[in-house]
């Protein structure tokens, strides 16, 4: 039977930091990862890219993460976004930032990322096995027993970093939740967030357009983001930042040009009177949904009455879009619900029940906005849970 000071169980980004700050911290560190390798989810984040941070304000992090963010204050005092960038700039990694605070490699590869995390676990003598699955976990007499169908290992410490249960062929199949229930922790309702958004809307006519820094609102939420429509419905940051907040039967409304308000327009279509309608919208939003916007109204704009212009007007500024619901939990990007925040120690992310038992990444009840918010909340929690809190 192996013994070690601590053992880590899911190697995705909030796992392999655990074992990197356990390790630094002087531990024996076992990383179990039931993959043929380390980061399979993390290597399709961004498109292949890897959004490995945002390089934000605290308060612009907290904004990115709708679910419980609060809950990180503590979290990013101890390791932070910049933490991050520092991070992987000492090893070696050369970062660049994009829209909206994004920072990628400049590799534009997510190979980059996860190299620079596995090289650091060798550095500091944590161990890795892959393509183990562990089928138990129990503590007996105070140490942690951890069983695969061959295997058996001991710890003092075990932290675990397997993911929701979005995307189950990366691996995230909600096993953390059942070690979770084993400890008698409390799992909250689990949901799709970050979810594309399905509609009743015409999709055909509007399939494939892609609109920048979009506004879509919905009571009190107004999220400006870039917005895509597909065959099923809305995508793109801003749909998947919505889902976080509905669930289907609601109607959100879609500015398509956020940066002019109602009365700009107007004077816009009163200086292009000789024009056709569709070639003034074309100026400001793609040909296709100018199309759309225009058809069934007269095609010059001196031929439109008062009532028909601000048809165009709330069209283009106030598109009702109806909300049938949102992708699967399969199919979302990030899983809404977890173990229950109240059962955890904010500071080391240690389970208030069960002492040496830790938690980080999404199998917590913690769900973030793509952009690089879930990765910098699965790596700051990491780096916290494998650190050794002296106090």
């Amino acid at each position: 039977m192996n013994h070690y000071d601590t053992i880590v169980i899911g190697g995705g980004p909030a796992g392999m930091m655990a074992t990197i700050s356990s390790s630094f911290y002087g531990q024996t560190t076992l990383l179990l990862e039931k993959n043929r390798k380390l980061g399979k989810k993390l290597a399709g984040t961004g498109g292949g890219r890897c959004n490995v941070t945002n390089n934000g304000s605290l308060d612009d992090l907290l904004a990115g993460i709708p679910g419980n963010g609060r809950f990180l204050y503590s979290v990013f005092s101890q390791f932070d976004n910049q933490d991050i960038v520092r991070f992987f700039t000492e090893n070696g990694v050369k970062l660049k930032v994009e829209d909206h605070g994004r920072v990628f490699p400049a590799s534009d590869r997510s190979q980059t990322i996860i190299q620079a995390l596995t090289d650091k676990i060798a550095e500091l003598g944590g161990q890795v096995r892959c393509q183990v699955e562990v089928t138990s976990v129990k503590k007996i007499d105070g140490q942690f027993v951890i069983k695969s169908k061959d295997e058996t290992w001991t710890a003092d410490r075990l932290i675990v970093t397997t993911g929701g249960k979005s995307y189950p062929s990366t691996g995230s199949t909600g096993f953390g939740h059942d070690i979770a229930r084993h400890f008698q922790h409390t799992i909250t309702d689990l949901e799709a967030a970050e979810s594309p958004l399905l509609t009743d809307f015409p999709h055909k006519a509007l399939q494939g357009i892609s609109l920048d820094d979009v506004t879509l609102h919905y009571g009190k939420h107004h999220i400006t983001h870039d917005l895509l429509f597909t065959h099923f419905g809305l995508s793109g940051p801003a749909a998947l930042r919505m889902s976080s907040f509905v669930k289907g039967g609601e109607i959100l409304t879609l500015d398509s040009v956020p940066h002019y308000s109602k009365e700009e327009l107007t004077e816009i279509l009163e200086k292009n009177r000789e024009k056709s309608l569709k070639n003034v919208l074309k100026a400001y939003l793609p040909e296709r949904l100018a199309e759309f916007f225009a058809q069934d109204l007269p095609e010059k704009v001196k031929q439109l009455s008062p009532k028909e212009i601000d048809v165009v007007l709330e069209k283009v500024k106030e598109l009702p879009i109806p909300i049938t619901g949102k992708m699967s939990l399969a199919k979302s990007f990030v899983t809404k619900g977890g173990v229950s925040l109240k059962e955890i120690n904010p500071k080391t992310l240690e389970s208030k029940l069960v002492p040496g038992l830790h938690f980080a990444g999404e199998v917590l009840d913690i769900n973030a906005h793509t952009g690089g918010f879930n990765i910098t909340a699965a790596l700051c929690t990491g780096w916290v849970a494998g650190s050794l809190h002296y106090d």
